[in-house]
């Protein structure tokens, strides 16, 4: 029993050595000395993650021939998956929520705990940690080529929803929150139809339109279609839709060069971003003057509180049979608690201009945690549905 719960710990600490090792090179890259990782690259880099990199993993993956990610029947099979990751989400927020009263966060952090406490890395980490597990020996998970497919079709799965999750709803949040103390006077005309001196007046219609068109503008609506939100969306088309898979990606498909155009854009995703998040890291040893307590607040929700939660969730799923008995898939739900925060929040927060040290600091402890307590739960859920 010792063995096999020391051979447990050895699998599930590969994938974490491995993502450790290039976002160690990512701080190498960003120093002064070497400086090719430089703050203004990673901005631009982050661009192209944005718009580029992940949009077309998203898509890639959703609509892979080989895998079969996203079918009618695959979707009915997995239907708890969105509803898992939601919750994650749900709780996240209300932990995070409860974090900022005990710690009474200044009002432009606010959203960015919530974010950090809602956001897990349900894209990245998994596409690396669960083929990984599937390949090394004393896997509990069966054959390695069936585990493989099986955990990258669920990896990718998780990465498209929580994209979707990640930019319509922590993107917003993070958008007020650190606008929220910066409002200028033409937003509160705009919104409340007062001129500065607060007296009330009567805009022609002409004036409202415009205003009306400038909350819009304010509100910034279209960050719910972000890039990667859109490739959800056309990954699900492509991949539940028959005569629409036959066009892109099945076997002598007529477009499969756009297919096969966008996977090879979506390989460079994973790395950059892992890059990124080693150069984000070296930010924060330089310190923020951020309380301590917020630190040590989202370390406890993310690696105790919502792991400790999901473990009731999807147990009490399996046991009103919502959730299949597939171990690895249910091994895959209960990761989707236990993970540090999305490295897309380093984006926002850039993105924004608010919030940058404090992202880097709270991203820096988190991720030098996540090698102890994803390599505990990893080996520790392992155990529990083997």
């Amino acid at each position: 029993m010792k063995m096999k719960l020391l051979q447990l710990f050895i699998t599930a600490s590969i994938p974490v050595l491995k993502t450790l090792l290039i976002t160690a090179l990512g701080s190498y890259l960003a120093t002064e000395r070497v400086n090719i990782l430089g703050e203004d690259t990673r901005k631009h880099l982050n661009s192209v993650v944005f718009f580029v990199f992940n949009p077309a993993l998203v898509g890639s993956s959703l609509a892979d021939h080989n895998i079969q990610t996203i079918t009618y029947d695959s979707m009915i099979k997995l239907w708890f998956m969105p509803l898992n990751i939601l919750l994650t989400f749900v709780v996240g927020s209300i932990f995070g929520w409860i974090l900022n009263l005990l710690t009474r966060t200044p009002p432009h952090l606010r959203g960015l705990i919530i974010g950090f406490c809602a956001a897990g890395n349900l894209g990245n980490l998994l596409l690396i940690i669960i083929p990984a597990v599937c390949k090394e020996k004393g896997s509990p998970f069966g054959a390695p080529d069936v585990c493989y497919n099986s955990g990258l079709a669920y990896a990718s799965l998780s990465m498209a929803i929580s994209a979707v999750y990640l930019w319509s709803y922590v993107y917003n949040i993070m958008r007020i929150s650190s606008k929220k103390c910066t409002l200028d006077q033409d937003t509160i005309q705009s919104l409340e139809g007062i001129s500065i001196s607060n007296q009330q007046i009567m805009a022609p219609p002409g004036k409202l339109k415009k205003r009306i068109m400038k909350v819009v503008k304010k509100l910034n609506l279209e960050t719910v279609f972000s890039p990667s939100i859109v490739a959800a969306i056309i990954g699900f088309v492509i991949g539940v839709v028959p005569p629409v898979r036959n066009v892109f990606i099945e076997d002598g498909a007529p477009l499969r060069v756009i297919d096969d155009t966008v996977s090879l854009l979506g390989g460079g995703a994973i790395p950059t971003v892992t890059l990124i998040i080693g150069g984000n890291l070296l930010k924060g040893l330089r310190g923020s003057g951020i309380r301590t307590s917020l630190v040590i607040g989202v370390i406890v929700v993310r690696y105790v509180a919502l792991p400790l939660t999901g473990i009731l969730i999807v147990k009490g799923a399996t046991k009103f049979g919502l959730v299949h008995s597939d171990p690895l898939y249910m091994f895959v739900l209960l990761l989707q608690f236990s993970l540090p925060p999305a490295v897309n929040i380093a984006t926002i927060t850039q993105l924004f201009g608010a919030g940058e040290k404090e992202c880097s600091v709270i991203m820096l402890w988190t991720y030098v945690l996540a090698s102890l307590a994803l390599t505990f739960w990893s080996a520790f859920f392992m155990w529990l549905v083997a």
